[in-house]
């Protein structure tokens, strides 16, 4: 039997996060720490041990499509794993977030006023004021909240989304953080770095599908 460690149940912070920020956005900040923390590991550690271990959204995408069997089990096509793909949607979503920065500064600036809503996949306007009151923080605050809130909760979607038409870390395959983590490690081997001794940086998605069929899901090292 495997044995359980305290990382093993981080899907409970990926619902804990989404959950606070339904009552107040302020608590969006906190989503910073799932930002930072992978590329940390990657620069310093040059492993992907965040993306396997410590990522409570890939845990809970496990579990719900998993044990729960929320998911068709399907292999995803190959464009969606293919490198134009994992790139180009990393490119669009520093697009997004930088776009988010933008308006955010707008506000801090007095060139624009604060919007107490989200938009869901960039597009879809919802209203969100009730999880905030106004003149509890300076705007920009509460403006970026709204915007890396709205950040998460479509990315969450998305990953939803794929995980109940294919496999069900599918998103794990083409996540923004994921591909940006692998690059760092690809980028220390190539300047003669190692990875913390027993982490493998990674392995390429095609190996490990071809290797494990039956539960390939992320472009790195481990197969769950």
């Amino acid at each position: 039997m495997k044995t359980k460690h305290w990382y093993d149940f981080l899907w409970l912070w990926s619902i804990l996060f989404f959950g606070l920020g339904f009552f107040n956005i302020l608590f969006a900040w906190l989503g910073m720490i799932d930002f930072f923390l992978p590329l940390v590991f990657a620069l310093v550690g040059g492993n992907k041990f965040f993306c396997n271990n410590l990522c409570g959204r890939g845990q809970l995408f496990s579990l719900l499509g998993g044990r729960l069997k929320c998911s068709r089990g399907k292999s995803a096509p190959r464009w969606l794993v293919s490198r134009w793909f994992r790139y180009g949607f990393l490119v669009f979503f520093l697009a997004m977030f930088a776009n988010m920065l933008f308006q955010t500064w707008l506000v801090a600036a007095g060139a624009a006023s604060l919007r107490e809503a989200i938009k869901l996949f960039w597009t879809f306007r919802v209203p969100w004021g009730w999880t905030y009151t106004a003149g509890t923080v300076p705007d920009w605050v509460a403006q970026f909240s709204f915007g890396f809130y709205s950040l998460m909760l479509t990315s969450l979607l998305i990953g939803l989304i794929v995980m109940l038409l294919y496999r069900p870390r599918t998103w794990c395959a083409f996540c923004p953080m994921g591909t940006m983590t692998q690059g760092i490690c690809r980028l220390r081997r190539r300047g003669g770095k190692e990875a913390w001794p027993g982490q493998t940086p990674w392995v390429p998605f095609a190996f490990v599908e071809k290797k494990f069929p039956a539960r390939a899901i992320i472009p790195t090292y481990r197969a769950y």
